[in-house]
């Protein structure tokens, strides 16, 4: 079984990408982010043409997710519950593996916010926004153990994760408050699938549009996938597919796969 996640930065200008994606990439499913686009505008008709189930939860310009499943998904959230909040951010289901009869995964796809900056009201909303989640997910986990977290997190949890650490430390998405928050949610029993594995060093998920710097390399790794202690033993590998990010008008985010033998 595969499971993904891509920030897409525009579900109308990237849908020839992702369908590109999923004919080389035939996932069991996906979670999307930044669709940035209204429900009624969402092409569902495209997506089940190409053989997934879809449900998804957006607004308009901006945020807005999405999961596209090759079985039908069942017990599907929109945005964390009792937390509100006007941003599409959040969209949860139970999946199965097509073809086969076995339990289903519980997967969350989440766009976490930006938080622009460590002083301002975007920060504030960041931080009451991953203690919503962190609740949820705790009850999400013990409902169901078989489950995975996936999606833009906007957070480089350590030093590694980052191109330049000198230069990052402190700024927005490497901030130790948001890294405590990463380690809060390790701490339910969840694990980064990405780095159960041996990886390339200067791994990122992310790179700027300016200063060419896909092309130096310059990037960020806050795109992740975390799974239950249920599931680790399952997981046999979890890559970040960089060749998207050399498309024309790439979205700036790569994929993340994660590989269960399940």
């Amino acid at each position: 079984m595969k499971l993904a996640t891509w920030n897409v930065n525009s579900l109308a200008v990237r849908l020839p990408q992702v369908l590109d994606w999923l004919a080389a990439n035939p996932v069991d499913a996906l979670v999307l982010q930044e669709t940035k686009l209204t429900d009624d505008k969402f092409p569902r008709a495209e997506i089940e043409a190409a053989g997934y189930a879809v449900q998804f939860h957006g607004q308009k310009t901006y945020n807005g997710v999405a999961l596209l499943s090759r079985t039908p998904a069942q017990d599907t959230v929109r945005n964390i519950p009792g937390f509100d909040d006007e941003q599409a951010r959040v969209i949860g289901a139970s999946v199965g593996a097509e073809g086969t009869a076995g339990a289903a995964i519980r997967v969350i796809g989440a766009y976490f916010p930006n938080g622009q900056a460590p002083d301002s009201d975007k920060f504030q909303y960041k931080m009451r926004w991953l203690e919503a989640l962190r609740a949820w997910v705790a009850a999400e986990l013990a409902a169901h153990p078989r489950l995975v977290l996936m999606g833009d997190f906007n957070i480089a949890p350590e030093d590694r994760d980052v191109y330049d650490p000198v230069a990052w430390a402190g700024q927005i998405h490497c901030t130790p408050e948001e890294r405590a928050h990463f380690q809060a949610l390790i701490g339910l029993g969840l694990v980064d699938a990405f780095r159960l594995f041996e990886q390339p060093p200067k791994s990122w998920s992310w790179w700027d549009y300016r200063n060419l710097a896909f092309r130096k390399n310059q990037g960020l790794r806050i795109d992740h996938i975390l799974v239950g202690a249920a599931l680790r033993p399952a997981v046999q590998a979890c890559v970040i597919d960089k060749l998207p990010r050399k498309n024309e008008r790439p979205s700036d985010h790569a994929p993340v796969v994660l590989t269960l033998d399940d």
